[in-house]
C-alpha cells in the first residue's frame, strides 16, 4: 500500500485509537514501511523536488494563508490589515471559537487551538494530561493570552523528555490559577470555569531508553515491531518516527 504522510490520526479510546491512512496502528504490530524518495505537497498534490512548512509545495507555501507565519504565532493575525492570503480561508478557519489550553507533555506548555479541535490537539502532541484555560471567539484573541502566557509558560516540547516517558507532576489547580492571573484584562472575559485536567492515554507498551530519531531521506525503510505510538511518534524499541515531520514523503507500507 502507498500513501503521502501527513500525520497520525488519533480518535478517542482508552487507550487512543491511531491511524496511518486506513491503517490501524498499534503495540506489537510489525511494520515496514519504506520511502520511495519521491514527496507531494499535501495541499495541492503534485510532485515536488523539496517540501516547505510541513509538506508544503514552494507556491503553496508561499500563497496559502495556512503556511503563513501567523499560524504558527496567531498573536500576529493581519486579517485586519486586509492582507491575508485568504481571506475566505481566513474567514472560515480563523473566526471560529479557539481555546487556549495548558497540556502536560514532556513538561507543562500553553497552546492555542480551534474548539472543535481541541481533543485532536492535545492527542497530537503526546498530552497526558490537558486543560482548557479559556475559549475565545477568533484565533487572534487566543494567540493574543498564549502570547502572554509563553513568557510564563513555554510553548513547545522536548521531544527527548516525551518520549522518555516520566512526566513531572503538576498542581494543575494552582497552575491553572497562575495561569489566570497572567491573561490581559481585556481578555479576561474569555476565562472559562477551572476544571479537572482531562487524562489522555497512549498506546505504548514501552517507552525508549536511548530514542534515535530516524530521518527517511538518510534511512528509508523503517522496519519492526512497534512498541507504542506517541502523539505524532511512532515507537520501534529506540528507534522512532516523527510522522508530522515527513508529512509529503511518498511511503509504501507493507504487507
Amino acid at each position: 500500500m502507498k500513501l503521502v504522510l501527513e500525520r497520525i490520526i488519533h480518535q478517542p479510546g482508552q487507550p487512543l485509537v491511531c491511524h496511518l491512512g486506513d491503517r490501524r496502528l498499534q503495540p506489537g504490530y510489525d511494520i515496514r514501511l519504506r520511502a520511495t524518495g519521491r514527496l507531494f505537497c499535501i495541499a495541492c498534490g503534485r510532485a515536488t523536488r523539496r517540501t516547505y512548512r510541513g509538506g508544503l509545495c514552494f507556491p503553496c507555501s508561499q500563497t496559502l494563508a495556512r503556511a503563513d507565519s501567523c499560524i504558527v504565532r496567531p498573536h500576529t493575525c493581519h486579517f485586519h490589515r486586509g492582507t491575508c492570503r485568504e481571506p475566505d480561508w481566513g474567514r472560515q478557519h480563523c473566526f471560529q471559537p479557539h481555546v487556549v489550553y495548558l497540556a502536560l507533555t514532556s513538561h507543562l506548555k500553553v497552546g492555542v487551538t480551534a474548539a472543535r479541535r481541541t481533543f485532536a490537539r492535545w492527542s497530537e502532541q503526546g498530552a497526558g494530561q490537558a486543560v482548557v484555560l479559556a475559549e475565545c471567539p477568533d484565533r487572534r484573541q487566543a494567540g493574543l493570552i498564549e502570547h502572554a502566557l509563553s513568557r510564563h509558560f513555554s510553548d513547545r516540547t522536548n521531544w527527548r523528555a516525551l518520549l522518555a516517558g516520566g512526566r513531572p507532576r503538576v498542581d494543575w489547580q494552582a497552575e491553572w490559577w497562575r495561569a489566570a492571573r497572567l491573561v490581559p484584562r481585556q481578555l479576561q472575559h474569555c476565562l472559562v470555569e477551572p476544571a479537572p485536567p482531562q487524562a489522555l492515554t497512549h498506546p505504548v507498551d514501552s517507552y525508549p531508553a536511548r530514542p534515535r530519531s530516524q530521518h527517511l531521506e538518510k534511512q528509508p525503510l523503517l522496519a519492526g515491531r512497534l512498541t507504542g505510538i506517541l502523539g505524532q511518534y511512532l515507537l520501534l524499541g529506540d528507534v522512532v518516527l516523527n510522522v508530522r515531520r515527513h508529512a509529503g514523503h511518498e511511503v509504501e507500507i507493507e504487507p
